[in-house]
């Protein structure tokens, strides 16, 4: 049974867990990423028995994947400040937990932590990750994954019309929101140079985006209800482009990619 322990204030960031469109979010997000986190995943040795911990889980999907892998030998803690999506999982232990201000959970050291779009919104990213590297055990791993919409900014790469010329000025005014908030919006590419820094052996990375799937219609269609106020009151679209634009999703009429997930892993020297 889940087990929800801690009495945390939930940071307020644009992307905020309590929306009804964040189930929605998490939703498509595990459809476009988890083939490719859980490839990784597999790819460190991930085994029966191992203890692991995932990092601001938002909701179930990953963590019910990594509990199957580990067994009922093995221990998952999934953390968030927000666990409300994970009230009624089952076969892995919930804690509320700021990663970026707490110390690492009593419950390790781990086999592998894994923390994926966590990194680039939080305002103590050197701290999070100091955290997450002394909660492992000595042979470990550490996979994190974070985007880098810098690297590929648009969310119609082919603008050819002003339908999709629209998408890509709404997501420009979508990025410039996060960046207020202070989301580092180049954080990805910078992941395997942190790792190596920190000390971790071992170190490599990928990078995976979709160009176009019915589940980015879904994370599009969810991410514009879900900060449609901010870009209207920041002055960064209208309300009559956000009503189009949203036609438009929802019609079928747009190719809508992904910014690049930047994947990298390394492991705690023995």
């Amino acid at each position: 049974m889940a087990r929800d322990t801690s009495e945390h204030p939930t940071r307020q960031y644009l992307l905020d867990n309590r929306r009804t469109e964040a189930g929605r979010r998490f939703t498509a997000l595990s459809e476009l990423f988890d083939p490719s986190t859980f490839r990784h995943v597999e790819a460190v040795g991930i085994a029966p028995g191992w203890r692991c911990w995932e990092v601001g889980a938002g909701g179930p999907a990953v963590p019910a994947r990594l509990a199957e892998h580990v067994g009922p030998s093995g221990y998952l803690l999934a953390t968030d400040i927000d666990t409300s999506w994970m009230r009624d999982a089952t076969g892995f232990e919930v804690l509320r937990h700021d990663v970026a201000s707490e110390e690492p959970p009593v419950a390790g050291p781990f086999d592998l932590v894994h923390a994926r779009l966590v990194l680039v919104h939080l305002p103590d990213r050197a701290r999070a990750l100091r955290t997450m590297i002394e909660a492992l055990r000595p042979g470990g791993w550490l996979l994190l994954e974070d985007a880098d919409p810098e690297l590929q900014p648009l969310i119609c790469p082919e603008e050819y019309g002003p339908e999709q010329e629209r998408a890509n000025r709404l997501r420009r005014g979508f990025r410039e929101l996060l960046r207020r908030r202070g989301a580092d919006l180049a954080h990805g590419r910078r992941l395997p140079r942190l790792l190596r820094e920190a000390g971790l052996s071992d170190v490599e990375a990928d990078a995976y985006f979709p160009i176009t799937s019915p589940a980015c219609a879904v994370l599009e269609e969810a991410t514009v209800l879900q900060v449609r106020e901010e870009l209207v009151a920041a002055g960064l679209a209208t309300d009559e482009d956000v009503e189009r634009h949203l036609e438009d999703v929802v019609a079928g009429r747009l190719d809508l990619a992904t910014s690049p997930m930047v994947s990298a892993w390394g492991r705690r020297p023995s």
